[in-house]
């Protein structure tokens, strides 16, 4: 062989040798690139509206240009936020029907989140339960006169066929299970949802949401 083949043949078997051995790990994260754009909305790594890009236990969806969050029940919520560098989401709490004050998600008992998934409600979403039964008195939440619940229902048009039903609030904590916001007949039919809420913030600056956190890739 000539000397100058021999050569060229040697530099492209070391680039090879480079291309699957050192460079391997670069080229499986590439393939784990941020997803393109859903309408004007960026998808951040590692969530994912496709297979390939994004990181798949990540998943979302981009329907009609709008991000969605899919829970463990089949309901779809709009996301309205994505904050990349908290590892965070906020999704739109669901629709309440003015005539039953019955949330939109009732039929699956409120937002569940699959368990097997690195997504979790965050602590810094205030709950206002909707149209309760007396057995929520038993709980420690807020259920009295002062409760923001009633001025959900007596301000917001959303809240107004709620008006005259047993209502109330609370935090949701680190000490409550972080997969669930639950609903049922017989307990409670409605909520919404404040993220970051302030005691002494008026009604008109209250910033509806549930905020979901996830953990980072491994």
């Amino acid at each position: 062989m000539h000397p100058c083949n021999w050569n060229s043949l040697k530099m492209v078997i070391l680039l090879l040798f480079l291309l699957i051995t050192g460079l391997g790990p670069v080229i499986n994260a590439s393939s784990l690139s941020a997803c393109s754009n859903c309408g004007n909305f960026e998808v951040p790594y590692p969530l994912s509206t496709n297979d390939d890009c994004g990181d798949k236990r990540y998943k979302i969806y981009c329907n009609n240009d709008s991000l969605e969050f899919l829970s463990a029940t089949g309901t779809y919520y709009k996301i309205l936020k994505i904050d990349p560098s908290a590892n965070k989401l906020v999704i739109k709490p669901p629709n309440i029907f003015k005539h039953t004050c019955y949330s939109s998600d009732l039929i699956g008992g409120g937002l569940v989140l699959d368990e097997s998934l690195p997504f979790n409600i965050s602590t810094l979403n205030t709950v206002m339960l909707l149209n309760c039964s007396d057995n929520i008195l038993q709980s420690p939440l807020n259920c009295s006169s002062n409760s923001i619940c009633r001025q959900f229902e007596e301000k917001v048009e959303e809240g107004n066929g709620c008006m005259s039903t047993l209502c109330c609030h609370y935090l949701k904590d680190s000490v409550m299970n972080s997969h669930k916001i639950r609903l049922r007949v017989g307990s409670c039919t409605a909520y919404t949802c404040l993220v970051d809420f302030k005691p002494d913030e008026p009604f008109k600056k209250w910033n509806y949401g549930i905020e979901l956190q996830w953990q980072p890739p491994n």
